[in-house]
């Protein structure tokens, strides 16, 4: 197996593979997407592909975890704005992947809800929303708009989780070995 799919897969996905977010995207380039196609399933970790064009992009996501995330009252009532109603959750991939795809095509606007999908709080993404961006507390794998403190311990243990896994595949580990510590 390539070692650099891994990388690749290690350095945006850590978070993912070792549990301690529901999702990430994946971005790879068509030769990169060849690799990881030919690759074995990593378990507990489900992927769909939002877009397919020069680059690929894949979310990959512990179904449990993304899930139970998705169902909070809040989140919900938030998501049926942008039309998910009462979808089943593999229903409300297929919307994301779809409004993804629309956004790539340049027939829609980006589909902001995707960092509910991505496990980002929900008022960082509505402050997004409301702020268009803008005005933002600190950024890290987002912008934040509340709970600055809590946010940036966020990001700590995400770059450690990335840092650690990164260390361990230059050690000689693969990918599925070290992410069945997480399991």
């Amino acid at each position: 197996m390539d070692r650099n799919i891994w990388e690749t897969i290690a350095n945006q996905c850590a978070p993912v593979l070792m549990d301690v977010k529901p999702s990430n995207l994946l971005i790879l380039t068509r030769a990169e997407e060849a690799a990881f196609r030919q690759m074995d399933e990593i378990e507990g970790i489900s992927c769909i592909c939002l877009h397919s064009g020069k680059k690929s992009t894949w979310l990959l996501y512990r179904k449990d975890r993304l899930e139970a995330a998705l169902i909070w009252p809040q989140v919900r009532e938030f998501l049926e704005t942008y039309g998910y109603g009462r979808f089943s959750f593999e229903e409300m991939l297929t919307r994301m992947a779809r409004r993804y795809t629309l956004y790539k095509e340049k027939q829609a606007d980006f589909p902001h809800e995707l960092g509910i999908f991505l496990g980002y709080p929900l008022g960082d993404v509505k402050g997004f929303i409301k702020h268009q961006g803008k005005n933002f507390l600190c950024s890290g794998y987002w912008k934040v708009y509340q709970n600055e403190n809590r946010a940036q311990e966020t990001f700590q243990l995400y770059r450690a989780v990335r840092d650690v896994m990164l260390k361990m595949l230059s050690a000689g580990r693969s990918l599925y070995e070290i992410s069945s510590y997480a399991v």
